[in-house]
């Protein structure tokens, strides 16, 4: 699972997110909740924790089975963690290769005529920071 911060840089790149069910996330919401709150990672499920779409946008309902009380945020209150196969997925045809170095996982991509590499410890990072590069250069 890719970090907090890695997540925040994606969705402030520009990253959209649809939420389905089995996606991860993080709270972001005031400071009048608590902060322990966003530490706690939820996941989009049909029995709990459902995307609804409006015309005036998504929420994420909270259906009753969580142990604190919140009946919904805002899409744009929830910090997206997506899975290394969706990281994988979003790079689509600029992915290359994944390589077990070392100490450390190396993601290739390739934008345009560049071939790029990224290292983590961490295989969902790497494709984290390489999507990160890809939406930054998008925009």
């Amino acid at each position: 699972m890719i970090s907090r911060e890695l997540a925040i840089a994606l969705r402030e790149a520009g990253l959209a997110w649809h939420p389905e069910s089995g996606d991860r996330f993080q709270l972001d919401l005031p400071d009048a909740v608590e902060a322990e709150v966003e530490a706690d990672i939820f996941t989009v499920s049909e029995m709990t924790i459902e995307a609804r779409r409006y015309p005036t946008g998504t929420i994420l309902a909270f259906n009753g089975t969580t142990e604190w009380a919140l009946d919904s945020v805002a899409l744009a209150d929830a910090v997206w963690l997506p899975r290394e196969d969706q990281l994988r997925e979003l790079l689509r045809a600029t992915f290359r290769s994944l390589t077990r170095l070392e100490d450390a996982f190396e993601v290739e991509v390739a934008i345009g005529a560049e071939v790029l590499r990224f290292e983590h410890p961490d295989a969902s990072e790497a494709y984290g920071m390489a999507l990160l590069e890809l939406v930054s250069r998008s925009r």
